[in-house]
């Protein structure tokens, strides 16, 4: 059971902020879960819009705490009281001075921000594993580094501004040239009191020798005291102070970075030992040869990392007892210096003693690889845990010189306290491990305790932090004392009161006087289904979902399947009630299903497949045997669809069939009847057999040519592509009883098992009447249709029509006239069938300009998702819109009907299959 909200907060927010509360269970539970292993229940989630809203709720004097991304790992990002969410609409990015500068928002996700910077040869500095969905309000709050950067580029380092809200309301341009005045004139206390804490670490010869040996590491425990040091003016040391703070001095309403340079040229291998020690002594000689990073896996990494689809012959060979391995970098701009590195490599790798050969190499694929597995380590390893357990992953960091001893410690910390499978990783190169162990909690936390009691002393015996990277959340605060001494622990305190007097902001984060803080509000696992019981909640999936505008994220369908799981158990009939009345659209109506989930989950849990499952569970006896009929009469079918929006399209009262579905929709249900509106097309042609005497591949036109009509000026994608074919000399055979077939994804993405199965019956029963066409590829000319093909003939190659063109049409076709520009949207099924490279070929043949928009993703018309739930295709397709207007290309293009439509409906502007423009390109 939960407990219900206090009813006079909710009315002190709706006083601040009118219409930003969000109180179901759902919306709280949903967002208890980050990649930690706290839980803590939010009072209500809060969604302001703007620095102004957030302001108004600080002045309120509201107990708030900041998520964005909810991929911290401390527990700085949970709360039982109020959680502000500011990844929904703080996400501006404004590149500046040719890339050297950039702007942000605190919901910025860390990779879109290094892909507006690439164009310019730039990057932020700090670069975590987790770039893929952390956002910059936990890079800013956690002080965040990463594989390369060390302490030279993080956050600290290349910060130049922020804009501050205080707890007060008060709002500082730290990079204003009257910052300090304005800061003295609005906040005197706090001014002076920064003014009096410099001269009080500056005047202490012990703090300043401690201070600088604690921050000559990776360092986020406590507060960043080296402010003091490094900074003279309090704008400066306030805004270098609110840096791995985890949001309890302030709220960063946008920062300004410098970047680094992205160096454009590398050379990474895999160097192997026969033992972690081993490979732990020899991290002196390899930081003399100057790598960019040296990443650690242990042997149990290395298991792990042998099962990864992106795992090389060596790895996967490799017969894994004690070794270890380093991930070694070198990266430059220039070709002849990193020839010199790597001759320089070459010479220190040939003083140690390996089990395996290194090699260097500066093949992409194969380093996208390598990098691949490193940082998605930790979610892999932690998802192949046993069920019912929790993922505790630490984060230390001591001289280098220290780091074999600290393993050592480790290792015999595990044994000792009885923790098998545990994992060692890290950035070695920074003297930076993590460590994973597996805990169930709920029973004795006895041994976790004394576990953690263990663990802190070996890592201070060794001069080191208890936290690098991490933040010290609630997991580490309780030994900030301990690690900087009462004095230095004393300047932290003042430091939160003069920003925060009145405690308000993430209460119980960073300090606490209760010594067991870190023993509390542990998350315990329910057992509940494959997809749920492997997920770590680590949130990589999160910025790839369509729907996490709208409804739910992957992430949150899981914990939500957990927390029913838990009220089942528990038997709290309603909750069970409330959290099942909403999931039903939040989570299954509103799930894509595109699967991008997957290629973002490092335990590659495709949520689609779970929403499959709970949609096949709702569907009758009498609708499983309707949609099974639908198949064995596919033809007919398409063909009455394809009536029905002839006659929609040309009903003289435009009104009327519109009224008519809205009707239909009201009574058997939204995720029953489509929602026909007057953009949609007419109705397309029916597919016909094309024989051939000698054909070079059996061409499967989508079931979409006959369902909708081209987009207007085009012949659509199935005439393009025969016409192609045509100029290009290659025959296509489309075989008898074409009209009936389809790829069988209407049916898998409902969760009609039997209509699936029916349909793969027929085709595979005319595949196989077709002679002479063993060993042909079978095409298809929509991706998702493509990828359903796939799933429907195991065995059978099968490609798309844009990959088939580009590698054997397009080399005998001559393109006579190109476009000035052309905006392409790559879509799901694309990114997972790996047709980036064939998309891009063929768009670069025919336009000189070509806009993948940095804001691309799923579209989530999804077949007809987007017709059933329109809300979720304009929800999903927002920010690409706006970015596809503001290029003001003169094409549009994708490769996908249903997405053409998506987009269309979003932008305003006509997309077209790409194969109809490299059609009227050739001809």
């Amino acid at each position: 059971m939960i407990d219900q909200p206090d009813p006079a907060l909710l009315a002190a927010v709706e006083t601040a902020v009118p219409g930003i509360a969000r109180t179901r269970a759902s919306d709280r539970l949903g967002l208890a879960h980050d990649a930690s292993h706290y839980l803590l229940t939010p009072q209500a989630v809060l969604v302001p819009q703007d620095a102004a809203q957030v302001a108004a709720l600080l002045r309120a004097g509201l107990p708030l705490t900041f998520r964005s991304g909810g991929t911290s790992l401390s527990g700085q990002a949970v709360s039982d009281q109020l959680l502000v969410d500011t990844r929904r609409h703080f996400r501006g990015i404004e590149v500046l001075d040719d890339g050297a500068r950039v702007r942000v928002q605190p919901g910025a996700v860390l990779r879109q921000v290094n892909a507006r910077l690439a164009p310019y040869g730039r990057k932020l500095g700090p670069d975590p594993a987790s770039e893929s969905a952390c956002t910059i309000g936990g890079v800013v709050a956690n002080n965040s580094s990463g594989m390369t950067c060390g302490t030279h580029a993080n956050t600290y380092r290349t910060l130049e501004s922020m804009t501050l809200v205080l707890p007060s309301g008060t709002v500082v341009d730290t990079g204003a040239p009257d910052a300090d005045d304005r800061l003295r004139a609005l906040e005197p206390a706090l001014a002076e009191g920064l003014d009096r804490l410099r001269e009080r670490v500056r005047g202490n010869p012990e703090s300043v020798r401690r201070i600088q040996a604690q921050f000559a590491l990776k360092n986020t425990m406590g507060y960043g005291l080296n402010s003091f040091l490094d900074h003279d003016t309090p704008a400066q040391i306030l805004a270098h102070l609110v840096i791995g703070s985890e949001g309890t001095l302030g709220f960063v309403a946008e920062a300004v970075f410098r970047t680094v340079p992205a160096h454009r040229l590398a050379a990474t291998g895999l160097l192997v030992f026969p033992t972690l020690h081993a490979a732990m002594a020899a991290m002196p000689a390899l930081v003399e040869a100057g790598p960019a990073a040296v990443e650690l896996l242990d042997a149990e990494s290395l298991r792990v990392a042998q099962t990864d689809p992106k795992a090389d012959d060596v790895l996967r060979t490799l017969d894994v007892q004690a070794h270890a391995a380093l991930l070694v970098e070198w990266q430059e701009s220039d070709a002849d210096l990193l020839a010199e590195r790597e001759r320089a490599a070459e010479r220190a790798f040939a003083e140690l003693h390996l089990a395996a050969p290194a090699r260097l190499s500066r093949e992409a694929g194969g380093r996208a690889g390598l990098w691949h597995i490193r940082k998605g380590l930790y979610a892999a390893v932690a998802g192949a845990r046993p069920s019912g357990t929790t993922a505790l992953l630490e984060d230390v960091a001591v001289p280098v010189p220290a780091l074999a001893d600290l393993c050592d410690d480790l290792t015999h910390l595990f044994t000792a306290h009885r923790y098998e499978r545990s994992v060692i990783f890290g950035h070695a190169k920074d003297g930076n491990l993590h460590f994973m162990i597996n805990e169930r909690f709920g029973t004795d936390l006895d041994r976790y305790a004394a576990f953690t009691d263990d663990m802190v002393a070996a890592v201070l015996g060794r001069g080191g932090t208890l936290k690098a990277e991490h933040g010290t959340g609630r997991v580490m605060a309780p030994f900030v004392r301990r690690q900087y001494g009462d004095e230095l622990y004393e300047v932290m305190r003042e430091v939160k009161r003069l920003c925060d007097p009145a405690g308000t902001l993430n209460a119980g984060v960073v300090l606490t006087d209760d010594d067991d803080a870190h023993l509390r509000d542990l998350k315990q696992v329910v057992t509940v289904e494959p997809e749920v019981d492997r997920c770590v909640e680590c949130g990589y999936c999160e910025p790839v979902c369509p729907s996490r505008d709208l409804t739910t994220t992957p992430r949150q369908r899981i914990v939500l399947r957990r927390e029913l799981a838990a009220a089942r158990a528990a038997g709290d009939h309603a909750l069970v009630a409330e959290l099942e009345s909403d999931y039903g659209y939040d989570a299954v109506d509103t799930c894509a299903v595109d699967g991008m989930c997957a290629t973002a989950c490092p335990v590659l849990i495709n949520t689609g497949d779970l929403t499959k499952r709970l949609r096949a569970e709702r569907h009758g006896r009498l609708a499983r045997k309707g949609w099974t009929s639908a198949a064995r009469h596919w033809d007919g079918l398409t063909q009455v669809m394809n009536l029905a929006l002839d006659t929609a399209a040309t009903t003289p009262a435009p009104l009327l069939p519109e009224a008519a579905s809205r009707a239909a929709r009201n009574v058997a249900g939204a995720d029953a009847v489509p929602q026909w509106s007057r953009d949609l097309p007419k109705g397309g042609a029916r597919r016909r057999p094309r024989p051939a005497h000698r054909p070079a591949a059996v061409y499967l036109p989508s079931c979409l040519n006959t369902m909708f009509a081209p987009a207007a000026g085009g012949p659509g994608v199935m005439t393009a592509f025969q016409r192609l074919a045509e100029r290009a000399g290659v025959e296509l055979l489309m075989p008898e009883g074409i009209a009936s077939l389809c790829c069988g994804t209407p049916w898998s993405s409902k969760g009609y098992a039997d209509g699936h199965a029916t349909m793969a019956g027929q085709v595979r029963t005319v595949l196989d009447r077709i002679e002479n066409a063993s060993g042909i590829p079978v095409v298809s000319d929509a991706a998702s249709c493509t990828e359903g093909f796939r799933h429907l003939l195991p065995g059978v190659e099968v490609t798309d029509a844009v990959a088939y063109t580009a590698e054997h049409l397009l080399p005998r076709l001559t393109v006579k006239r190109r476009m000035p520009s052309l905006a392409l949207h790559p879509t799901c099924s694309s990114a997972r069938l790996g047709l980036d490279s064939a998309i891009t070929r063929l768009a670069e043949a025919i336009a000189e300009k070509v806009v993948v928009p940095d804001d691309w993703q799923c579209c989530a018309f999804a077949g007809d998702r987007g017709l059933l739930h329109p809300e979720l295709t304009a929800s999903a397709t927002r920010a690409e819109a706006a970015a596809v207007i503001a290029s003001g290309s003169r094409a549009h293009a994708s490769v996908n009907r249903t997405c053409e439509l998506g987009l269309t409906r979003a932008t305003g502007k006509t997309y077209h299959h790409l194969l109809e423009y490299l059609d009227r390109a050739t001809d």
